[in-house]
C-alpha cells in the first residue's frame, strides 16, 4: 500500500491544537509508526505528555527544545538562537527519514517572530520523505505554510474556562 505523506496544520486562537497532534501521534503508535515530536516553545513545565511519551520509548521520540513562553523573554537572542537550534534539529529529523510521523509543535511562531524564515522551513518540507506525514502547530499559521499544506484546520475559541477565572488544569492543559 502506498502512502502519500501528509502535511498537517493545526492553527487558530482554540484550544486543542498540540492535543490533535498529540491524539495523531497516538494513534500512529498503536499502528507501530515511529513518531518524533518536536516541541518548540514549551519550556521546563512538566506536561503530562512527557510523562506518557516514557511509556512509548521504543517508537517515540520525544524533544523539548524551546525556551518557554518566547513572547516573556527577557533574552531574545538567546531564545532566537534556541529556536535556530530546533529547527536544524528538525530539518535533519525529517530528511534523515527515520520517522512515519514528525510533530512540529508551535513551529508557526518560529515565523511569526522572524526566528526562522519561512521559505527556509518551505524548503525543508518540501524535501520530506513521500511516506512521511508532518504536522505542524500554532497560533497564525502562516500563509506559505497554509498553502503548501494538505490539510489545515483552524481552531475557534468560542468558549473557555480561563475567561471564568479558571487556571490551566493538569491532565487538561499540561
Amino acid at each position: 500500500m502506498e502512502t502519500n505523506g501528509l502535511t498537517m496544520i493545526f492553527t487558530g486562537n482554540g484550544k486543542g491544537k498540540t492535543t490533535s497532534a498529540l491524539g495523531l501521534a497516538f494513534r500512529a503508535l498503536g499502528h507501530g509508526f515511529p513518531v518524533c515530536i518536536i516541541q518548540f516553545i514549551k519550556g521546563s513545565w512538566k506536561y503530562g505528555e512527557l510523562e506518557s511519551a516514557k511509556r512509548f520509548e521504543d517508537l517515540l521520540d520525544f524533544h523539548v527544545m524551546g525556551k518557554g513562553f518566547t513572547w516573556k523573554s527577557e533574552n531574545l537572542e538567546e531564545d532566537i538562537k534556541a529556536a535556530r537550534e530546533a529547527w536544524e534539529f528538525a530539518s535533519k529529523t525529517i530528511l534523515a527519514g527515520k520517522h512515519r510521523l514528525v510533530i512540529l509543535d508551535e513551529l508557526t511562531y518560529l515565523i511569526q517572530y522572524d526566528m526562522v524564515p519561512e521559505e527556509e522551513i518551505l524548503a525543508v518540507l518540501r524535501q520530506k520523505p513521500q511516506e512521511m506525514h508532518v504536522v505542524i502547530t500554532g497560533r497564525g499559521a502562516s500563509q506559505g505554510l497554509v498553502d503548501f499544506a494538505d490539510l489545515v484546520t483552524e481552531m475557534t475559541e468560542i468558549k473557555h474556562p480561563y475567561q471564568k477565572g479558571i487556571k490551566a488544569q493538569k491532565g487538561i492543559e499540561f
